[in-house]
């Protein structure tokens, strides 16, 4: 017997991703969004789409999809962000794999979008995480950032991969990466402030090929060991 599927997306003012999100998630048997707060018109576009709308004050990006999880209605979920895709090929094999699941999780690949162009270099690609999982057998960690999926039990990556429209411009990826440096746990560490940007213009650029897509592989390197100074100079 096939089992049901819940998509479960947190929110806070997304009304410019949230309608295409569930749209592209209409294959399963609820759509559950989470949202802490939203201003604009995401909650109102969401429940128009005919996704279920939840509230929760933000307790951090771990913490808050396990809330998101824990009030879907069934216990196989797929988490995910506004800003991602589920192509029609990766739904059809979520539906396959759910007839008769021989795993409790499922890592699923994402190809990046930056500045309206997809990147496969810059180890971006395949970018694989869990994002489909019976909740019986895993949650995520209790942290603020880059939280992840911990699976009791049995994995194994999907074939197809889903879509982030990462982001639209650069100004937008610089002022999201200082956000993200923010709320890092990395204490200060001015030696690893210095050299570990080096390391990681060096090895996204030339390691992990970013050269080959030019301007944004260039930009994407850059920014990324920006990050890392902003991580350990805070």
């Amino acid at each position: 017997m096939s089992q049901l599927l819940s998509v479960v997306i947190i929110t806070k003012n997304e009304e410019k991703f949230i309608e295409d999100a569930i749209i592209s998630a209409d294959f399963a048997d609820e759509i559950l969004l989470l949202d802490c707060g939203s201003t604009d018109e995401t909650c109102k576009i969401a429940k128009k789409r005919g996704a279920r709308v939840e509230t929760q004050s933000w307790l951090g990006f771990g913490p808050q999809k396990n809330s998101a999880v824990d009030l879907a209605t069934n216990d196989w979920v797929f988490v995910l962000d506004a800003d991602e895709r589920i192509p029609s090929k990766l739904s059809s094999e979520i539906l396959e794999n759910l007839i008769s699941p021989s795993y409790d999780g499922y890592y699923v690949g994402r190809l990046n979008n930056f500045f309206g162009k997809d990147i496969k270099t810059c180890g971006l690609y395949p970018d694989y995480s869990i994002r489909l999982f019976n909740r019986k057998k895993g949650r995520f960690n209790d942290v603020p950032i880059h939280e992840r999926v911990q699976i009791n039990g049995k994995v194994k990556k999907l074939k197809n991969h889903m879509v982030h429209l990462a982001y639209n411009n650069v100004v937008e990826f610089i002022e999201k990466q200082k956000h993200y440096s923010e709320l890092s746990n990395k204490k200060k560490n001015m030696v690893k402030a210095f050299a570990y940007p080096c390391w990681t213009f060096f090895k996204l650029y030339f390691v992990k090929l970013g050269f080959l897509d030019g301007w944004h592989g260039y930009i994407i390197s850059k920014i990324y060991a920006k990050y890392t100074f902003w991580k350990y100079s805070k």
